[in-house]
């Protein structure tokens, strides 16, 4: 009896032994399971404002990573692949050309900030004329080469296609009057491309990671009226995802549209209070 007893004894202890081990290992498993929130960027402000948004949202509970990029195709390609949980670095027109031509299934969930393209010389200066035949620089991707030949076209220096809007291409150039030579380059190199241009249209965000500011180094700007409003994008089945709710409030703070705005100094605007 008493042996029976033992046996009894040893078999509870083991079970209580397991029982205590199996919830040992769930919480173990579960914090293993709890990923940081990650989103993509390319580099310059993008990036800047998004670490300032992980150091508000670290002390909110919600630890983010940030992973930078150096172009604007990668960001969209490692969201739809399930890299990422958002990414921060793209206009509307940009989002809805990628996923007309690449079936992606992304979304817009929020304004972000608003980068006004504009036009840079190293050899002609503010409200002089670009002499004719000057090489012009503009971004080689569908989106962007388009805005810039509309800023192009805003300036009287070309006609585009009457409606022909953001999807403009150079074969759309139905006026060239003063025989301008067209070279497209990779948005992100065009500031180093400068030297051995007349005329660049640079993106925003890679003329400030170059020292550039909009506002004061440039030979003309896009205006105020622009619709190429920054935008975080999230996959369609993310868009109702607490954490996505929680980013978007933190990034569209009062405490980030003062880093914003302090930081850029005036070259980089809050989208989301420009209605």
């Amino acid at each position: 009896m008493k042996r029976k007893s033992l046996i009894i004894a040893s078999l509870l202890l083991a079970a209580a032994v397991a029982v205590s081990g199996c919830g040992g290992d769930k919480k173990a498993a579960d914090k293993k399971t709890e990923k940081p929130f990650k989103v993509g960027v390319t580099a310059g402000p993008h990036a800047e404002i998004l670490d300032n948004v992980k150091k508000l949202a670290a002390k909110q509970g919600l630890a983010v990573d940030v992973v930078e990029f150096n172009d604007y195709i990668q960001p969209n390609v490692a969201l739809f692949q399930g890299e990422l949980d958002l990414n921060s670095m793209q206009h509307k027109p940009y989002l809805d050309n990628t996923v007309k031509d690449r079936k992606y299934d992304l979304v817009e969930v929020a304004k972000s900030v608003n980068f006004p393209m504009a036009a840079y010389s190293n050899k002609i200066k503010k409200g002089q004329p670009i002499p004719d035949g000057s090489t012009i620089g503009i971004p080689n991707d569908p989106t962007n080469g388009g805005r810039a030949l509309l800023l192009l076209a805003a300036q009287k220096l070309i006609t585009l296609k009457e409606g022909i809007g953001v999807r403009a291409t150079l074969e759309d150039i139905t006026a060239n009057p003063h025989k301008f030579k067209f070279k497209e380059l990779d948005a992100a190199i065009m500031p180093r491309s400068l030297v051995d241009l007349d005329v660049a249209v640079i993106n925003t965000n890679y003329a400030i990671a170059t020292g550039m500011n909009p506002v004061k180094d440039s030979i003309f700007i896009e205006s105020a009226e622009s619709p190429f409003v920054n935008i975080l994008v999230t996959k369609e089945k993310m868009k109702d995802d607490p954490r996505v709710k929680a980013f978007i409030k933190i990034y569209q703070s009062e405490e980030n549209a003062k880093f914003i705005t302090e930081h850029f100094k005036g070259s980089v605007t809050t989208g989301w209070t420009n209605k």
